[in-house]
């Protein structure tokens, strides 16, 4: 049997059929429970916003495998936020209350609009500390994104955020920095990627830790991949997961709520908002959730969870 990308879903939940617009392959239950094989059961914590929109991006991001994948959308229990709808979050979504006694082979940790506070100040901290705690002996390994990386570095190696003099925002070069790391393997030497954030975390103190390997970073915007034990704890530092909009609408979102902000930087074609902008980063996300579920996941985690 040919698979071109089988990630199961629900029936139902709307980013399918976004997605098999696209002509991307989902697979629902009922296919997947005729496939002898098991598949790889992976978690995502999505703390975004709109939650809608990240299940297509991260969806999209992890279709190009052959790879049977299983996911698990996790919500927090502590805080639930106003731009998705509460019947969307009862039918798709668990807590981590559902899930603690069960062991995942992948988690992703995405990023959340809480930047400028203090990590402690986040009204779902205990419960995400919690389940970072939790990921060291329940999961294969975690990917954490954008502020889910700044807070798993907090969490897990005491590397504090530093606070930014304006929004990071737009679509930056990187440098490849250890080929042979399977991460990156099939990347370019320059490659490009989004970011959107307030906040980094300085160079300096992830060469200070012995446990921490910088894969890929960039002249503008610093550190922007991390690996730790050997890929059990994987850090990126921006949004490889956005689609072509995903700027533009934020870009607009600001404006239109009066916030101080910039054009996103290297994004419309001439600096002329409104113009369609270049996906020029696709390929590369392409290849890091690629690497992600093949080297990290499935080539070493139990075949019995």
């Amino acid at each position: 049997m040919v698979i071109e990308m089988p990630i199961k879903v629900q029936s139902d939940l709307p980013a399918k059929k976004i997605l098999e617009d696209e002509n991307i392959f989902i697979m629902d239950e009922t296919r997947a429970l005729h496939q002898d094989i098991r598949p790889l059961q992976i978690a995502i914590l999505n703390l975004m916003p709109i939650k809608e929109d990240t299940e297509v991006q991260l969806l999209r991001s992890l279709s190009n495998t052959p790879l049977q994948v299983d996911i698990t959308f996790l919500t927090t229990k502590t805080y639930i936020g106003k731009n998705t709808p509460t019947s969307h979050l009862d039918q798709f979504y668990l807590t981590f209350d559902d899930v603690k006694n069960r062991k995942f082979d992948g988690l992703i940790i995405t990023g959340a609009p809480v930047e400028l506070m203090d990590f402690e100040e986040v009204d779902y901290w205990e419960e995400l500390t919690a389940i970072m705690e939790w990921s060291k002996t329940h999961v294969t390994s975690t990917l954490h994104i954008c502020w889910g990386a700044q807070a798993g570095l907090y969490y897990h190696y005491g590397i504090e955020k530093k606070r930014l003099e304006k929004k990071l925002f737009g679509i930056f070069e990187h440098r490849v920095k250890k080929r042979r790391t399977p991460f990156v393997r099939g990347f370019d030497d320059i490659f490009f990627a989004p970011h959107s954030r307030y906040t980094t975390v300085d160079k300096e103190d992830i060469l200070k830790n012995k446990d921490l390997i910088i894969l890929a970073e960039s002249d503008e915007v610093g550190v922007f991949i991390v690996l730790a034990q050997e890929g059990k704890q994987i850090f990126v530092m921006g949004h490889p997961e956005y689609d072509r909009v995903s700027l533009d609408n934020e870009y607009k979102r600001d404006i239109a709520k009066g916030l101080p902000i910039d054009l996103p930087k290297h994004y419309y074609p001439e600096d002329i908002p409104g113009q369609r902008p270049t996906l020029v980063w696709r390929a590369h996300a392409n290849i890091m959730y690629t690497n992600w579920l093949n080297y990290y996941v499935y080539q070493v985690t139990p075949y019995e969870l």
